[in-house]
C-alpha cells in the first residue's frame, strides 16, 4: 500500500475556532501509578473537579476488572462530561455479544465505552496468539456491537506507532475496522511511551492522509522519554482533535501525558489559542493550581514545585537581576501572568538576594517600603545572619515576610507562648500491643487570658502521629477570637534537614501548610531540637494565616 503523507491539515475560516477535545483518564489509566489505588468516594470527588474544569470525557476505570471499579460506577457522580466505561474488544472464539468481559463494561450504563484492541501484528500473534485477520474480525464485531447498544464508541489502538513502523499496512487496517463499524473516536496509543513527537507527526498525517479524518482522531502518549505533552501537542498540529491525558501526569510507568500543563498550552499559547477552542473556561482554568494540588491531597503527596504552570517554584525567580526586571515588568521573565492558572508569583529570599528582590518581596506581600529606606540594608542583613545560623528562607516565604514585618514594626502579636511541653510514652493498648503516645501542653496567653491546652497524637484510627502532630493539635485548640481563622488550616508536608554533623548538630524543619481557599505557605524552623525547631515553624505558619485573613492583634 502506497501512502502520501499530508503536511499540513488546513486551517478553519478567519474568526472560526475549531473544537478540540479533552478527555481524561485520572481514575483509570492514572490508577495504574505505582502505589496509587483510588477508594470509590476518592474517585467521586476526582470526577467532580474534572467536570469542574471541562473536560469531555470522564474515562472511570474498568467494570468488572476489580470491585472499586465496579462500584464507582454504580456510584458515579451527574456529570456534564461525558462518562466514559473502559474495557477491551471481545476474545477470540466467542460473539461479542456473549463475551461476559465485554458484557461488564456494558452494563456499566455509560453512554460511552471505549475498548482496547491490538493494532501491533507482534502483539497479535505472540501476545493474544491469535490471527492477524482474526484480530480484526474482534475489533470490527466490538464497535459494532456498541454502536448497536447506542453507545458512543471510542476505539483504544493500543501500540500504535510502535505497530506503524513495523508494519503500517496492518496498523491501518486495524483503524479502519473500528472505523468502519462506527467508531467515534479512534485514539492512536503510544503505549510503550517511546515514540518521538517528530515521528508522531509524521505517522499521524499519514493516517489522515490513508482516509480517516482528524476529527474522528485522538491521541494517548505516555512519558517514558518525557515527551507526552510534546508528542500531544504534535498529534494536534498534525490534525487529531482528542487529547487525551491526566492529572498531574500520573499514569503507569513514567506517566501519561499532563493535563495540567496541556490544558494551559492549548489555552494560553499560540498557535493553540487562537486556532482552538476547549470545553475548559478562563474561570476554570484558573482553579488549575486547585484542583492539581487538591489530587496530591488525596496521594497524600508533595505536589511538584517544579511542575509547569501549576508548581510552587514556576513563577519563582531567585537572581536579583530578574527580580529588579520583574518589578519593572513582569513579562520580562514570565511567560504568562501566574493568576491565569491560579498560581502566585513568587520572590524568594536567601543570602544571595539584593534590595530589588527585597522590595519585590515585600511588595507581593502588600508592604511598599521606598528604595533605598535603610530598613531594607538592616533586613538583608537579618537574612544573611539567619542562614548562616542554618534558616532557609528560599523555601520558607512566609517566614521570611514575618522576619521582614518584625524589622518593619509590622508584625502583630496575636498571642504569647507562655510555655510548652511534650511527653512521649511507650505502653500497651487495650490490645495488648506496644504503642508510642505523644502529649503536648502548650500554655498560651491571649490578651489578659492565659489558656491550657493538652492534645495527644493519636488519632481517630488510634495510630501514633508523633510529638509535632500533638504540638500542633494543642497549639490550634482553642485561639479565642482567632480560633475560626485556623480552623480551615492544616499540615501538608513535613520536611527536616540536619544542617550540621556532630555534636553541634542543627535541625531544620521546614512546614508547608494549606487553607480552604487552597492558598499554601511555607515556614521554617532552626534548633538542636527536632521538636523545639518544629513548634518555631508552627508558630510563624498560624501567624502568617493570622496576618492574611485580617486578624487583629
Amino acid at each position: 500500500m502506497s501512502l502520501i503523507l499530508q503536511e499540513s491539515v488546513p486551517c478553519p475560516s478567519e474568526g472560526q475556532k475549531e473544537r478540540l477535545y479533552l478527555y481524561d483518564t485520572t481514575l483509570r489509566d492514572g490508577q495504574q501509578t505505582q502505589g496509587v489505588q483510588f477508594s470509590v468516594s476518592e474517585k467521586v470527588q476526582i470526577a467532580q473537579a474534572l467536570d469542574a474544569l471541562g473536560v469531555d470525557h470522564i474515562e472511570g476505570g474498568w467494570p468488572g476488572a476489580n470491585p472499586t471499579d465496579s462500584d464507582f460506577f454504580a456510584a458515579r457522580p451527574r456529570t456534564r462530561a461525558t462518562f466514559t466505561a473502559f474495557g477491551m474488544t471481545k476474545r477470540a472464539g466467542r460473539s461479542a455479544a456473549n463475551d461476559d468481559v465485554l458484557a461488564a463494561v456494558m452494563n456499566a450504563g455509560t453512554p460511552a465505552v471505549c475498548l482496547v484492541g491490538k493494532a501491533h501484528d507482534f502483539h497479535v500473534t505472540t501476545a493474544l496468539g491469535i490471527g492477524l485477520e482474526e484480530n480484526l474480525g474482534c475489533i470490527r464485531e466490538s464497535v459494532a456491537h456498541l454502536v448497536a447498544q447506542g453507545r458512543e464508541a471510542l476505539f483504544d489502538a493500543e501500540h500504535f506507532f510502535d505497530g506503524f513502523k513495523a508494519n503500517p499496512a496492518y496498523a491501518l487496517e486495524c483503524l479502519r475496522a473500528a472505523h468502519e463499524a462506527g467508531a467515534r473516536w479512534i485514539v492512536l496509543c503510544d503505549t510503550n511511551g517511546g515514540t518521538l513527537p517528530e515521528e508522531i507527526g509524521r505517522i499521524v498525517r499519514a493516517v489522515i492522509a490513508a482516509g480517516i479524518s482528524g476529527d474522528r482522531l485522538g491521541i494517548h502518549c505516555h512519558d517514558d522519554t518525557g515527551n507526552a505533552v510534546a508528542g500531544s501537542l504534535a498529534a494536534v498540529d498534525a490534525g487529531v482533535r482528542q487529547v487525551q491525558g491526566t492529572l498531574n501526569g500520573l499514569g503507569e510507568r513514567c506517566g501519561n501525558a499532563n493535563l495540567t500543563t496541556l490544558i494551559p498550552t492549548l489555552l494560553l499559547k499560540e498557535p493553540y489559542a487562537s486556532r482552538f477552542e476547549t470545553g475548559v473556561s478562563r474561570a476554570a482554568l484558573a482553579g488549575l493550581v486547585r484542583t492539581s494540588r487538591m489530587l496530591d491531597d488525596i496521594l497524600n503527596r508533595v505536589p511538584n514545585r517544579a511542575a509547569p504552570y501549576v508548581g510552587a517554584s514556576a513563577f519563582a525567580h531567585k537572581a536579583g537581576l530578574h527580580a529588579s526586571a520583574i518589578l519593572k515588568d513582569p513579562a520580562t521573565y514570565e511567560h504568562i501572568d501566574p493568576a491565569l492558572v491560579g498560581n502566585t508569583r513568587v520572590i524568594p529570599m536567601s543570602n544571595q538576594a539584593g534590595q530589588s528582590n527585597l522590595r519585590a518581596r515585600l511588595a507581593a506581600a502588600g508592604i511598599e517600603v521606598p528604595a533605598g529606606d535603610p530598613r531594607l540594608a538592616r533586613i538583608l542583613e537579618v537574612v544573611k545572619e539567619r542562614e548562616d545560623q542554618g534558616f532557609a528562607y528560599d523555601g520558607a516565604q512566609a517566614s521570611f515576610e514575618l522576619l521582614a514585618r518584625a524589622e518593619l514594626g509590622l508584625l502583630p502579636q496575636f498571642f504569647e507562648v507562655k510555655r510548652y511541653r511534650v511527653t512521649v510514652e511507650r505502653r500497651k493498648n487495650r490490645y495488648d500491643r506496644m504503642v508510642s503516645v505523644s502529649e503536648a501542653v502548650v500554655v498560651v496567653k491571649i490578651g489578659d487570658r492565659k489558656v491550657l491546652s493538652v492534645s495527644e497524637s493519636m488519632d481517630e484510627t488510634g495510630t501514633d502521629r508523633g510529638p509535632v502532630n500533638a504540638l500542633a493539635k494543642a497549639l490550634a485548640k482553642d485561639l479565642g477570637p482567632y480560633q475560626a481563622s485556623i480552623a480551615d488550616m492544616k499540615l501538608v508536608d513535613f520536611k527536616v534537614r540536619i544542617t550540621q554533623g556532630g555534636t553541634e548538630a542543627v535541625t531544620r524543619v521546614i512546614i508547608d501548610s494549606e487553607d480552604g481557599q487552597g492558598r499554601r505557605w511555607s515556614t521554617v524552623g532552626v534548633s538542636a531540637n527536632i521538636v523545639d525547631a518544629s513548634f518555631s515553624a508552627l508558630l510563624d505558619a498560624i501567624t502568617w494565616k493570622l496576618i492574611r485573613d485580617g486578624g487583629a492583634a
